[in-house]
């Protein structure tokens, strides 16, 4: 007799993906039977791999078909994904998401499709297209909304701290420090996100005073030009080559902590388990910020730039030894 099969579609973002995570976790330990296949934006399926309990990782196109959409590697990859999905039945489908694009691409997937209801979705609209459609406080963090919401439909609650359940990479890349360092998450999507320059200048030179080294990564051009302005303005800064995202989370897994902006990254520290603080200026941290077992701290909010003292107050800590 097969298997059990459940496919999760949680496509993008980064954040949102890491979120999910736990719930995947959750399942594996209640219903270890169960085969999990997740579709996912292409690019985050490196990640969703490094989860033991995830059979196959699905890669959606969708970015790219939204780069480009006469492009016909685009359209050849979507129809492999539809493929894929069709392929054989799934005993349940969960939109995690809760978006109409999200349930787009869990149509294309044969069984029955499950997913947050009107009172508890982010749009709405897709709610009318599940078989069911399941009650999820809005007031909890994003990550125990996943777990409540597949914890329902597998029929346990929730209970414990989120374990996401990646394998951290025992090894830093070759080109990483070879003493302690820090990762210093300074890319955003959205400028009002930054935190000062010479705030990340004067962090960085308290931590040299450690006998601490500082990497900046860069997952652009741009931001890599501006992590070699932040990197010359301390003796021994690294400026970080262009990673994968399993090259990045090895960075991340072997640093001694983290310090990054409201961005993917600083969850995928968290993540693996690395002490990570988050610094919020145009986000309030409550529902999406870090959240993990230890080691994780938000500081900051909306019109609240962290300084560099609570920073450091918080990385000389117990929870984080330098």
């Amino acid at each position: 007799m097969p298997a059990p099969r459940v496919l999760f579609v949680k496509l993008s973002s980064l954040g949102d993906v890491i979120h999910h995570l736990p719930a995947v976790t959750d399942l594996h330990a209640r219903r270890p039977e169960v085969a999990v296949d997740w579709a996912v934006e292409e690019g985050y399926a490196p990640l969703v791999r490094m989860h033991p309990a995830v059979h196959a990782a699905i890669p959606v196109a969708l970015r790219r078909l939204k780069a480009g959409v006469l492009s016909p590697s685009a359209w050849g990859a979507l129809a492999g994904t539809r493929r894929q999905l069709a392929a054989q039945p799934y005993d349940w489908i969960v939109d995690a998401q809760g978006l109409l694009k999200s349930v787009a691409v869990a149509r294309l997937a044969r069984g029955p499709l499950f997913g947050f209801d009107r009172g508890s979705i982010r749009e709405k609209a897709a709610a009318r297209f599940y078989d069911v459609g399941l009650s999820v406080p809005r007031n909890l963090h994003a990550v125990e909304r996943n777990r409540r919401l597949v914890g329902a439909i597998f029929g346990y609650t929730p209970e414990g701290p989120p374990d996401y359940g990646l394998a951290a990479p025992p090894r830093a890349p070759e080109w990483a420090p070879q003493r302690r360092y820090v990762v210093a998450l300074h890319a955003s999507s959205r400028k009002e996100k930054g935190w000062p320059a010479d705030r990340w200048t004067d962090l960085a030179n308290h931590l040299r005073s450690e006998g601490i080294a500082v990497v900046y990564p860069g997952g652009t051009d741009a931001e890599r030009r501006v992590a070699a302005r932040l990197a010359a303005e301390v003796d021994g800064a690294t400026v970080a080559p262009p990673m994968s995202l399993p090259e990045a989370a090895a960075l991340l897994a072997n640093a001694c902590a983290v310090v990054g902006v409201d961005t993917g990254l600083t969850h995928l520290s968290v993540a693996l388990g690395t002490p990570t603080v988050g610094l919020y200026l145009a986000t309030k941290p409550g529902l999406t910020g870090l959240h993990g077992r230890t080691g994780a701290v938000n500081l900051g909010g909306v019109g609240n730039a962290p300084t560099t003292g609570e920073v450091m107050q918080v990385l000389l800590g117990a929870s984080f030894p330098a």
